[in-house]
């Protein structure tokens, strides 16, 4: 399988290391396109495309949900994965919007925990201290191993 997975990790880079997790243990052609880097891509030839952020303000990056609005092609089957600070539910709201036009196949989605240290956490060292940790590795890799079955 051909699989994109667009990306914003920036800050503790969590979420570039569930990544790094998913793209060293899988066989399939899996290539990771940092948004900071690419705001332009061709995604056509993808099986499977993946966003991927940290979470602010409550949704992935800016950048992710303009990249996913502007360059996802109809039809595409989609996942998400995110990390974030404290958990909440509605963190992929933003995101199923920016590609709601898109007739997308949305196979599902994997959050987990990630350092934060931004506004008043810089002051007590940040919350959700060292994650992502090895089994928030190992169930990114299932979740994106068990996505087709």
């Amino acid at each position: 399988m051909k699989t994109a997975i667009i990306y914003y990790s920036k800050h503790h880079e969590n979420t570039k290391q569930l990544l790094d997790a998913i793209k060293s243990s899988s066989s399939d052609e899996i290539t990771l396109i940092d948004v900071t880097n690419t705001p332009t891509a061709d995604l056509d030839s993808y099986d499977a495309i993946g966003f991927a952020s940290g979470i602010y303000y409550s949704k992935f990056h800016k950048t992710v949900l303009e990249f996913a609005k502007d360059n996802l092609p109809s039809g595409k089957d989609v996942f998400f994965i995110y990390t974030y600070g404290s958990k909440k539910d509605t963190y992929t709201k933003a995101i199923k919007n920016a590609i709601s036009d898109k007739n997308a196949n949305i196979l599902g989605e994997y959050g987990c925990s990630g350092l934060d240290t931004f506004g008043p956490f810089k002051l007590i060292g940040g919350i959700a201290k060292n994650h992502p940790d090895d089994d928030d590795k190992k169930g990114a890799v299932e979740f994106y191993n068990n996505l087709y079955k």
